[in-house]
């Protein structure tokens, strides 16, 4: 439930009614806004009756909110939120950004040249994988903690902040102390003990949507991060399962707009995931900053041919570069410039 106070309500009345939340064993959480605060209850099983609360003053009206989510919804927090990654802007009101590196951290020369390549087009973060979940268990699983100096290495020298996926609980610390962005991946996107953890490590999260989840199912899994303090948490949308096989994945971009409209959290897409074919993830990167995304993320490679891990969506340096300059004249269009 969200309780709205009236305008004029008065710290007292305020904190009156977050003194009648706890003594019903709830959780209040204020939540200041530009002509008023609300207060959201959390830890309810159920229903949450208005009763206990219409002898206090200074209320306005009660909203019961029925999603499994609240404050990833803007209900409970209707004004945008701005993710920090290093000197990095990541919002819905900000620029969008583009993440880019290669799927899989293979060798020191090829992480150090994807590194300086993305940073030479504009890229504004660094992506690459040192563990990789694999369908197949005799697929390249990464160099482990290995790839992962390799990433921060590179990163370092591009001048550009690394954000890196973890796959277990175990690796988080490590990770945490690399990254400045922890990934978590379309496969663990459900996995609510790594998701606790991740919002206890004190970085930005970026949350890949699961293969077969529902919208609600993917704001639900932020909302277990965010129920531990972290509001730095980034949505990625890169397509799910469905019965078409013609492309990797479906990729429905009109969940850019949704989910602006549900929740404060940015929104990115990964077209190289969503799509599995090179040639279609530049039109369809320019296409997701038209419809309004917070960013992209791709893949990029100094040999696709050659890559050992998704070369097929990876895109060739050249290509990379020739689509930041168009997506340069589509952010311009998206701006109004």
């Amino acid at each position: 439930m969200l309780i709205v106070m009236d305008h004029f309500a008065s710290p007292e009345q305020v904190e009156a009614v977050c003194r009648r939340i706890r003594d019903l064993g709830l959780t209040p959480q204020p939540i200041p806004g530009g002509e008023r605060v609300a207060i959201g209850v959390l830890g309810n099983q159920g229903y949450v009756d208005e009763a206990p609360f219409r002898d206090l003053e200074g209320i306005r009206e009660f909203i019961h909110v029925t999603k499994p989510y609240k404050l990833v919804s803007r209900d409970f927090h209707p004004e945008d939120t701005v993710v920090r990654v290093g000197p990095v802007e990541i919002g819905w009101s900000r620029d969008p950004v583009v993440i880019a590196g290669p799927c899989a951290v293979e060798s020191a020369e090829q992480v150090r040249a994807a590194a300086r390549a993305v940073k030479a087009a504009g890229a504004h973060l660094m992506r690459g994988g040192a563990f990789k979940p694999r369908t197949g268990p005799h697929s390249f699983q990464g160099l482990g903690y290995e790839g992962l100096d390799l990433l921060a290495e590179a990163a370092r020298e591009a001048g550009l902040p690394v954000v890196t996926e973890v796959m277990r609980i175990d690796q988080l610390e490590k990770v945490a102390e690399v990254a400045d962005c922890v990934q978590i991946g379309a496969r663990n996107m459900q996995n609510f003990d790594l998701l606790k953890e991740a919002g206890r490590a004190g970085k930005p999260v970026l949350l890949k949507r699961g293969m077969s989840a529902t919208l609600d199912e993917f704001l639900a899994a932020a909302e277990y991060i965010l129920l531990e303090g972290n509001e730095q948490v980034i949505l990625c949308e890169r397509g799910i399962r469905t019965f078409e096989r013609a492309l990797r994945n479906t990729l429905d971009l009109a969940v850019v707009p949704y989910l602006r409209a549900a929740t404060h959290l940015p929104v990115i897409v990964d077209p190289s995931h969503a799509l599995g074919r090179r040639s279609l993830v530049p039109p369809i990167a320019k296409a997701a900053f038209l419809v309004g995304a917070a960013g992209i993320m791709v893949e990029v490679h100094p040999d696709p041919c050659r890559a050992l891990c998704d070369g097929p969506q990876s895109l060739d340096f050249p290509t990379f570069t020739r689509l930041m300059a168009e997506l340069d004249r589509v952010g311009r269009l998206r701006g109004g410039g």
